[in-house]
């Protein structure tokens, strides 16, 4: 069943501050599993992106990188994306990247977070994924939920969430 087109099985619902993150288990850029659940007791950053290796999603990585020693003490870092792990492995080691990416071909965790839906371009609606941040407080709880967010200088503005400065 192609489910993209289903909202009663991949309703559009944003996440928001105080709901559960949604549990997940996936492979990283090493075919690490990393399961949500081991991730408790620790605060951390997700943020979701369409695709390795394109301008978007390359400036927004390398800016997260960049502000990684300031947001590291605060929090943990994880990119999520559609991308296979080799496609991360690749795109963390061309552009150096400090962090963990996770890899959701399926889009099941993708949907979940509410960042894959409807969107529209030049009046045309399709279904696509919504470049989406989440902070996840150590209890596993949502302390903020972006959407369509715009890539250059969000990592700046989740800084400034995280470290209130």
């Amino acid at each position: 069943m192609d489910t993209t087109q289903d909202k009663s099985i991949w309703p559009e619902r944003h996440l928001k501050t105080g709901d559960l993150l949604p549990t997940f288990c996936l492979p990283d850029q090493d075919n690490t599993v990393i399961c949500s659940d081991a991730l408790l007791g620790r605060r951390f950053v997700l943020y979701v992106y369409p695709k390795d290796m394109t301008p978007g999603c390359t400036t927004e990585a390398c800016d997260f990188n960049d502000r990684l020693q300031s947001i590291s003490p605060e929090a943990e870092i994880y990119g999520l994306s559609p991308d296979s792990p080799e496609s991360h492995r690749r795109f963390r080691d061309k552009y150096k990247l400090e962090f963990t990416l996770l890899s959701d071909p399926s889009l099941e965790t993708i949907k979940a977070l509410g960042a894959y839906g409807t969107k529209t371009n030049y009046g045309r609606e399709y279904q696509g994924l919504i470049r989406s941040t989440f902070i996840v407080d150590r209890s596993g709880r949502i302390e903020s939920a972006l959407y369509n967010i715009k890539a250059k200088g969000h990592a700046e503005r989740i800084k400034s969430l995280i470290t209130g400065v």
